[in-house]
């Protein structure tokens, strides 16, 4: 039976409360519209993408169980799977117990109609070499010949039955029992034995190149195993022999057991009181808020430029961060979350507040900071990360590709502060590492992190999810997926917003906690903030009291609006600032001039200036004898000539311009020098010559009269359109902005598998030409070996800018 027809009797199996249960965890990958069917239902759990996506959820042991059975094949016995993972003591079998039933629940193990453990077959394909063994020796088997077979039997001492089907089942019956197998290899030369068990140590590698035309030289020692189907090569002889399962099993004798850590490793633990957790939590939480306030009033009143490639630049970034007063990672949290909660868009080359982050500064500082904690818990990034794997700027709110395994550091942190016993947390918060690599191995640190997941721990702390080095209430909130306990807990750790400052008389506002908002943006506006958190301060300046007035303050709407929140008179020196800023604004003004028109007569500058036909003009009267207009010198000059005056023109320097056009000339060319006459053959040829060209010519211009006047576009919605291929429909409707032979190229390098250069512009928008071999299409995405940074890497085809052959260039 297949896995799908056994998956989808045990889902029909399944009693309401537990199919809901393994549906509610496998949510994503049973997406609408609801499935009409149990065997459509299996369908979709067994998607290779499906499997991929919960892979990055599964703690190790559960891990360590799905390789092998990977490695050793289903339908596979529990009793031979706790054998072959040595899980014999009754610990380590509840242990297994629990982990098979955690598989369950993902619908990646489930037992078939035997009582025998089945697996989803994409999961076999999610190790290249589960548990260092390659193909069974059936599969290996595949390509050999009945001869060689007679020889393998032979060799082996059997006496060789007559059709290949009785002597391949000889074979796999002699090498299925391991202590045959020991017995032969005990005979072999030392050579053999040497390369046998040290293939049997490490996993296979596949990565040679093969010169076709050239069968594979034997290493020393490899004929005496050959002959025997130790080692079985491919049916042309080339490449690296393989070494079948059960001889690698053999080999590593009845002792050896798989890797199986149920038990996950101990922190050092340290004392700590909920009171210390919460003290903590809340200046975390409250430090935070204030400052992201800050960051989003920034945004709001100057919002940053985004690049041409997406984004807010690091420039934009430092901007922000130096009038938020706040740090760069705060910076980039807020502009994510924020993004992410719909409190930011991007409106055309710049990302500004929507109409939701008006709601949202009308808040209480709980439900601000709420909404920002519920968009971080689900972002598919690291939002503090600053560098790519090349150590490039990465800009802010650039929509990156979701990353599972970012996403799953940050539960996995969470989790592994949860397991350690109530009232104790650990000496540093980086002491959980052990546990969060234990609980989610695929997750993904940072590619900037010295320790792993510094960066996930670091927001957790700054963000008071962790404190103390244990889960604070919000953490634990998020944990649970408790979003009306998160709100409860903010608003017990977070005091109300206040509306009132303290004012010194060394030009300096105080507010102790959180300020509302309304007093928030007076105080930004009139002063510069020097500390944001659980106490800010703001300075005032005569050139932070000059930006007022320029918004269109008046010195006395500026003293009755600080004076309401101060509660009392404003300190004297304050006072005399504004008023002594307000009397020296706007002494000398700057007016707007396209140019300058001066003259000797005042009464022909008057005339002009009130002149009805030079209205379009804009001209004011600056002195009798300056006119300033509001349109271009050469319009300007034209306009008043059209009305019958003749100005002149005048350079910078004041001297008359002189408007003197040089007269065009065609730039020589050489004369065509005369060809020698041609002999009389010379000339027959030229005719023919003449003749062929004039009859393509003619052909050339009759298919394109008949040619539709442009090349058909791709259809990404298959009504007609111009694809070869299902993999051609697919990357043109993400790629747009690669032609159509660019996309047919990248096409068939993905359906072929072979290699292709391409022009890619990553996320930081930097330009890079990348060799990729290996493709593998996941739209939107391209998975592939990156030959530039040799090692695997994803690409989103969108950022695929150019295709070209690898031998091209």
């Amino acid at each position: 039976m297949t896995s799908r027809s056994t998956l989808t009797a045990w889902l029909a199996g399944l009693d309401a409360p537990r199919l809901s249960h393994v549906l509610g965890i496998r949510k994503d990958s049973v997406a609408p519209p609801e499935p009409r069917s149990m065997e459509e239902l299996a369908e979709r759990i067994l998607r290779p993408g499906s499997v991929a996506l919960v892979l990055p959820q599964l703690a190790l042991p559960h891990l360590q169980v799905a390789e092998a059975l990977a490695a050793l094949g289903t339908p596979l016995s529990r009793g031979a799977l706790a054998r072959a993972l040595g899980a014999t003591t009754p610990a380590a079998a509840r242990a297994l117990d629990g982990v098979l039933e955690a598989l369950a629940d993902h619908a990646l193990v489930w037992p078939d109609g035997d009582g025998k453990l089945a697996m989803a077959a994409p999961l076999r394909q999610a190790w290249d070499a589960p548990l260092g063994l390659d193909a069974p020796l059936d599969e290996l088997l595949e390509g050999v010949t009945s001869e060689e077979l007679r020889g393998m039997l032979v060799a082996l001492g059997i006496k060789p039955p007559g059709t290949r089907q009785q002597r391949t089942t000889a074979v796999l019956e002699h090498h299925g029992d391991q202590q045959r197998v020991a017995a032969v290899i005990a005979k072999a030369p030392s050579a053999t034995r040497r390369l046998l068990e040290r293939r049997a140590k490490f996993a296979p590698r596949h990565t040679e190149f093969v010169v076709f035309g050239a069968p594979a030289a034997d290493s020393p020692g490899e004929r005496w195993a050959l002959d025997r189907g130790l080692l079985v090569r491919n049916r042309h002889g080339y490449g690296q022999a393989h070494m079948p399962a059960e001889v690698t099993l053999a080999l590593r004798g009845p002792g050896w057991s798989a890797p199986f850590e149920p038990f996950p490793p101990v922190a050092e633990p340290v004392s700590v009181t909920a009171v210390e957790v919460d003290r903590e939590a809340m200046a975390a939480a409250a430090a935070f808020t204030a400052q992201a306030a800050s960051v989003l009033s920034v945004s709001s009143s100057a919002p940053p430029a985004k690049l041409k490639s997406g984004g807010i630049g690091a420039r934009e970034l430092t901007r922000i961060a130096k009038a938020a007063q706040a740090d760069g990672a705060v910076v980039r949290i807020t502009l994510e979350t924020a993004y992410t909660a719909g409190l930011l868009a991007v409106d055309g080359d710049r990302v500004a507040p929507t109409e939701e982050y008006d709601t949202w500064t009308a808040q209480e500082p709980a439900e601000r900071f709420a909404e920002l904690l519920q968009a971080w818990w689900s972002l598919g990034l690291t939002p503090s990360q600053a560098c790519d794997e090349d150590n490039k700027a990465l800009p802010a709110v650039v929509g990156a590709p979701p990353c599972e395994g970012c996403l799953q550091a940050r539960h996995g942190l969470l989790a592994a502060a949860a397991m350690l016993p109530e009232g104790q947390g650990v000496k540093v918060a980086t002491d959980l590492v052990p546990l969060v690599t234990w609980l989610r191995p695929l997750a993904h640190p940072s590619t900037q992190d010295e320790t792993p997941f510094a960066a996930a721990i670091r927001e957790a702390e700054l963000l008071g999810v962790i404190a103390r080095g244990a889960l604070s209430p919000l953490g634990a909130a998020l944990l649970a997926d408790d979003m009306e306990g998160l709100t409860a807990a903010c608003r017990r750790l977070l005091p109300e917003a206040t509306g009132t400052a303290r004012f010194g008389g060394d030009l300096t506002a105080v507010i102790a906690g959180m300020p509302s908002v309304r007093v928030a943006e007076l105080l930004d506006s009139t002063a510069d903030r020097e500390i944001s958190g659980t106490a800010s301060v703001w300075r005032f300046s005569a050139d932070s009291v000059r930006l007022a007035l320029d918004a269109g303050r008046t010195a006395d709407e500026i003293s009755a609006e600080l004076t309401a929140i101060a509660g009392g008179a404003l300190p004297q020196p304050l006072s005399y600032l504004i008023a002594d800023t307000a009397r020296r604004h706007g002494h000398v003004r700057i007016a707007p001039a396209a140019c300058v028109v001066h003259g000797e007569e005042p009464a022909l500058l008057a005339e002009l200036a009130a002149h009805r036909g030079l209205a379009t003009l804009g001209l004011r009267q600056l002195a009798p004898t300056v006119l300033v207009s509001g349109s271009p010198p050469h319009t300007t000059l034209a306009a008043l000539r059209a009305q019958g005056y003749a100005p002149v023109a005048e350079a910078a320097d004041g001297t008359v311009r002189i408007e003197k056009v040089p007269p065009q000339r065609a730039a020589a060319t050489p004369t065509p020098r005369k060809t020698r006459g041609r002999t009389g053959a010379e000339r027959t040829a030229h005719r023919a010559a003449e003749a062929t060209t004039a009859v393509d010519s003619c052909a050339m211009a009759a298919r394109m009269l008949t040619a539709p006047l442009t090349v058909p576009a791709p259809d990404p919605f298959g009504a007609g359109g111009a694809f070869h291929s299902d993999t051609e429909e697919i990357v043109a409707g993400h790629a747009k902005q690669l032609t159509y032979t660019d996309v047919r190229q990248l096409a068939h390098a993905i359906d072929t598998g072979t290699a292709i250069r391409v022009e890619y512009v990553a996320a930081s928008g930097s330009h890079t030409v990348r060799t990729l071999s290996r493709l593998d299409l996941d739209p939107p995405y391209l998975e592939a070996w990156c030959h530039l940074r040799d090692a695997e890497r994803v690409f989103t085809l969108s950022r695929i800018h150019g295709v070209m052959p690898v031998g091209h260039g």
